[in-house]
């Protein structure tokens, strides 16, 4: 079986999409969005993802994020939001991302989130329940 190469990736392989609207004030001197809140439109995907997840007393904080910057995002318009999950560890989740402009790659990110005691602040391991509610988003092949 031939090895998935995520950053052959296009917005239907993703188990999870989602959108941001581009705003007016996402842009800067060149007139494309600032590189800044590429990061932004990628935390909208994790969100819409983790939310449903989070549990009293535990939240998710990024350790880690590479952003590769594939291509200008231009205004107006909207980004779509690819996210998957690649890896499934003790206490963390690896997400692999990619921003999308009129079915075009414009980014690609790969995070890991931890999760989090709210009262001890270290790392916590994951439940069952969230490694069952996670899997569905895995990366296929």
């Amino acid at each position: 079986m031939k090895q998935l190469n995520l950053k052959d990736l296009n917005l239907n392989d993703y188990p999870m999409k989602s959108y941001d609207k581009i705003r007016y004030g996402d842009t800067d001197r060149q007139h494309h969005v600032n590189n800044a809140v590429f990061s932004t439109f990628l935390e909208t995907g994790r969100v819409e993802l983790l939310n449903p997840l989070i549990s009293s007393g535990v939240s998710f904080v990024i350790v880690s994020m590479k952003l590769d910057l594939v291509s200008e995002i231009l205004w107006p318009g909207t980004v779509d939001i690819g996210t998957a999950v690649v890896h499934i560890g003790n206490s963390s989740v690896r997400f692999f991302q990619g921003l999308f402009q009129n079915g075009k790659a414009v980014a690609r990110a790969e995070t890991i989130i931890v999760q989090t005691d709210e009262q001890t602040r270290r790392s916590k391991p994951l439940t069952q329940e969230t490694i069952d509610l996670l899997k569905p988003y895995m990366l296929k092949g």
